[in-house]
């Protein structure tokens, strides 16, 4: 999928007027630039994963798993279209600690799925990385 720089952000972020908030401004410049624009929380890193997720983005899904827990490889689902992100709640649980719960749906061969997670997230040297997560 092909992602509008100008246009809405996938992960459906708002503005304060209650307007999406274009990808540039959102979870674009996380992922446009890894190394020098860290995800300033454990929400923000959740929201460009999913992003991440929509454009296909292994590298950056790699770069922002935690060393400790990262996979060595990440496949996508063939033809899987992502249909939009609801974040239940973040939950900071002290400096460097947080959980998201959010709900991604999909669309795999015209049948719509739910995947809803609570996410574990640490910070390390000011870089939020994804832990782990429950599958609700």
């Amino acid at each position: 999928m092909t992602v509008s720089v100008g246009g809405p952000c996938p992960c459906g972020r708002l503005d304060a007027r209650q307007r999406p908030l274009a990808f540039a401004r959102c979870c674009g410049r996380f992922l446009a630039d890894f190394a020098h624009t860290p995800a300033p929380d454990a929400e923000a890193l959740m929201r460009s994963r999913y992003c991440a997720f929509v454009l296909e983005d292994a590298d950056y899904l790699l770069a922002t798993w935690h060393p400790s827990r990262r996979p060595p490889e990440l496949g996508f689902e063939p033809g899987i279209k992502w249909l939009g992100l609801d974040v239940r709640e973040h939950r900071p649980l002290d400096a460097t600690h947080a959980e998201v719960e959010f709900i991604a749906r999909s669309r795999i061969a015209g049948r719509a799925q739910r995947l809803h997670e609570r996410s574990r997230f640490v910070c390390e040297d000011g870089r939020w990385y994804y832990l782990e997560g429950d599958l609700k």
